[in-house]
């Protein structure tokens, strides 16, 4: 008997089915957001390693920062997962919103990911 997907699990397969369809297989942006932080990492799915990760629970992020849940957490995450990947040698990535609506934490994460220097 089949399983029942939640309704963000279910949008989740479908945005990640449709950047595999155009990808072009580029890395993608992940972005993953709980009520309290948010992680970002970039993957690439032909050879499935990460390439790239930053999020709020690193512990040189938290010390100077008070919390992990608002736009301002998430485009420093942005920026930072943008340099890093920049240093592992990737420019061009598919941005994955993982389900979530393009608006807040996750537009913002974006938008600072391109002012990085990451291309999407």
């Amino acid at each position: 008997m089949a399983t029942k997907m939640t309704p963000l699990a279910r949008r989740t397969a479908r945005v990640r089915k449709a950047l595999a369809a155009r990808g072009n297989l580029r890395p993608r942006l992940s972005v993953f957001r709980s009520s309290k932080n948010i992680y970002a990492q970039i993957i690439d799915d032909a050879k499935g390693v990460t390439l790239a990760s930053a999020s709020t629970q690193e512990k040189d992020f938290r010390a100077g920062k008070k919390t992990g849940a608002d736009t301002a957490a998430a485009s420093a995450i942005g920026k930072l997962v943008a340099e890093r990947a920049i240093k592992a040698g990737v420019k061009d990535v598919v941005f994955d919103r993982g389900g979530y609506i393009y608006h807040g934490r996750v537009k913002a994460l974006a938008e600072a990911a391109r002012a990085g220097g990451l291309n999407f």
